[in-house]
């Protein structure tokens, strides 16, 4: 257990159970609207949230009326001196004992919305339990990672026009398979999930500027859950030699909270061991990892559970490689960790390694599982335990609806 900070009482008493996602020393951002109201920007404490355009509207707080937009980008990009002055007040304006005024909306009425506006999204495959166990799968224990696999981390760019918010119900995706005389068209039939940790960048960088993992990790604002969905039967057929691209476009599911990296601050710790030394570009000089349980549901029924602490290649390093060609980054891209996958099989952060490729069903409620079918409902969930508290993501949940033939 990490997080062994003074524990702080919030005012708002939900915020103080141990169980609660919003504790205190949490505050994670997010954007929420209420009936006949615009979406505006706001903070989770127990079971309300702060509306900050209000705080803002009242003088509690002071964000260049950036609070009022329907989306986090303009605060975020108001850099990193905002963002702890914004943490720190808050802190004060909740605590047990404050006497100022504070608009709170209970949870339960309000609608959640994406949190940022999403510039780009890029898709890594950073656990190297999840890239080997795949590997065998598909190519043998002795040809499992790719030779490079160990020295830099291996992403896709992936669309951010079909990122959605959690509760948004997906559509079984359609598209061409492998079939016995040719390619087919059909429905996905092998339909995945994939347990992930987003990174939100906070930041800008200039085309032809290389960013060092040091400079990468004080741009990364927060992070959120994420989903992202995969469609195998479609992957197989069409990833080589560029990689996944219908397979994987169709959707991703985030959670509607984003947890700031000072919350996180008391749980970092090192990742997976290294197989061999990183380039000095790659580097980190402090871990860039955190202990937190990762974990996900399927119709209610925990599924796999790991820590994201099994991680390679962290949201820094990966953030920083993805500069090293001088590509620009922008306030607002996602960066996916890829799946996360612990060392054993109840560790597995996606069915495809769960089911050994649909060979060994799961029983989920008392029926068989290979890969999600129809009406399935799943579910990601993470949290950082500390002393009597824990810095909760909330949920990131999708439900399958049919293909639309």
């Amino acid at each position: 257990m990490a997080g062994t900070e003074q524990q702080t009482r919030s005012r708002v008493e939900a915020a103080n159970s141990a169980d609660s996602d919003f504790p205190i020393q949490n505050l994670p951002f997010g954007v929420f609207s209420v009936a006949d109201g615009a979406p505006r920007c706001g903070v989770a404490i127990g079971d309300m949230i702060v509306d900050l355009a209000e705080c803002e509207a009242q003088g509690l707080l002071e964000a260049q009326g950036t609070f009022s937009a329907p989306h986090l980008n303009d605060f975020i990009a108001l850099g990193r001196p905002a963002w702890d002055r914004t943490r720190a007040r808050l802190t004060e304006l909740l605590a047990e004992g404050a006497s100022e005024d504070v608009p709170l909306v209970p949870m339960a009425d309000a609608t959640m919305h994406l949190p940022i506006r999403v510039t780009e999204y890029t898709d890594f495959y950073a656990s190297k339990n999840h890239a080997f166990n795949v590997g065998v799968l598909f190519r043998g224990p002795e040809n499992a990672l790719p030779p490079q696999w160990t020295h830099m981390p291996i992403g896709y760019n992936g669309r951010a026009s079909s990122v959605v918010v959690s509760g948004t119900d997906i559509r079984r995706p359609m598209g061409q398979v492998k079939g016995e005389n040719g390619p087919e068209w059909t429905a996905c039939r092998r339909l995945d999930l994939e347990l992930e940790l987003g990174a939100v960048v906070g930041a800008d960088s200039q085309m032809g500027q290389r960013v060092s993992v040091d400079e990468a990790e004080k741009m990364i604002f927060g992070y959120l859950l994420l989903n992202d969905w995969s469609a195998r039967d479609i992957q197989a057929w069409e990833y080589q030699p560029l990689g996944p691209f219908q397979s994987k476009a169709f959707a991703t599911t985030i959670s509607p909270w984003i947890v700031t990296q000072a919350a996180l601050e008391p749980f970092r710790s090192e990742g997976a061991p290294r197989d061999n030394e990183l380039l000095p570009y790659l580097r980190e000089e402090r871990p860039g990892f955190y202990d937190m349980t990762m974990g996900w549901t399927m119709n209610g029924q925990r599924m796999g559970q790991t820590n994201y602490n099994v991680m390679y290649y962290s949201s820094a390093q990966q953030l920083a490689h993805h500069t090293e060609s001088g590509c620009p980054m922008r306030v607002g891209d996602l960066l996916g960790s890829g799946t996360i996958s612990g060392p054993e099989p109840g560790q597995t952060g996606a069915l495809l390694e769960m089911t050994q490729s649909g060979k060994s069903p799961v029983e989920v409620n008392g029926q068989q599982r290979q890969f999600i079918e129809d009406g399935d409902e799943v579910a990601l969930y993470g949290f950082a335990q500390g002393d009597g508290y824990r810095i909760g993501f909330g949920p990131c949940v999708g439900k399958i609806l049919p293909a639309q033939e």
